[in-house]
């Protein structure tokens, strides 16, 4: 798929979005420099067009109990379809898993994985991962801190140049 020619007052319309979902229109015209009947066209044919997926809260995990974010990597004992399909449709089952990627390289998948703490990962994994038909091995990373974690994806003039 073809991805959406943006102009800059598209960018702009985006930027200002992924900052803040909540804003209104009025406001957002203004930021963009459009009259508000502009601006919402232009919002509504990002939507249709799919360059808007959807509009959500991000939380703070720790304030909802959910502090520990873990990385796994999982080694299928075969890559056929029938294996792959299996277990992606196991981890879509599963809310903890908030990230799969099909990888390249030494192992099959990673998974980010958020839990209350250690033990309950240990239990989520043990009762859910470790049951699930075609899956080898289980590495899990554990990082010491979250140094970045970005939710906006770089439209502006400057990721664009060089």
């Amino acid at each position: 798929m073809r991805p959406m020619l943006l102009d800059d007052i598209d960018r702009q319309i985006l930027v200002a979005l992924q900052h803040d979902g909540r804003l209104q229109n009025v406001e957002l015209a203004k930021r963009v420099g459009l009259s508000p009947s502009p601006c919402l066209r232009r919002v509504r044919l990002l939507e249709e067009a799919g360059v808007i997926a959807r509009y959500v809260a991000v939380l703070d995990p720790a304030k909802v109990g959910i502090g520990l974010s873990v990385f796994a990597r999982i080694c299928l004992s075969a890559q056929d379809a029938e294996t792959v399909e299996h277990f992606i449709t196991c981890i879509q089952a599963l809310p903890q898993v908030v990230e799969c990627h099909l990888m390249a390289g030494d192992c099959d998948f990673l998974l980010r994985i958020v839990a209350a703490d250690l033990e309950a990962y240990r239990r989520f994994q043990v009762e859910h991962l470790t049951r699930i038909p075609g899956v080898q091995s289980i590495k899990t990373e554990i990082p010491m801190e979250t140094i970045k974690l970005a939710h906006e994806l770089p439209l502006g003039s400057e990721e664009r140049a060089g």
